[in-house]
């Protein structure tokens, strides 16, 4: 995962993830990679909607077991 921005939201439950990629997003600077890991089921809901309003591509969704990553792009 070199080259990525981890943020580990697994263990807490729904705004948490988000808002904590929301707080990496901002200060994200243009083609970074963000890699956001959750157990939250809303999640799924939660990633695709919060990154088409900010500005950012997700590259990759993965789901094991009850854990989601997410891979995503920052915008310019």
């Amino acid at each position: 995962m070199s080259g990525e921005t981890l943020v580990d939201a697994r263990g807490h439950r729904c705004p948490v993830p988000t808002l904590r990629l929301r707080r990496v997003a901002a200060s994200a600077t243009a083609g970074q990679l963000i890699r956001l890991l959750a157990d939250d089921p809303l999640a799924r809901i939660d990633v695709p909607h919060f990154a088409a309003q900010a500005g950012l591509t997700i590259v990759e969704s993965t789901t094991e077991g009850a854990e989601f990553s997410f891979l995503l792009r920052a915008g310019a």
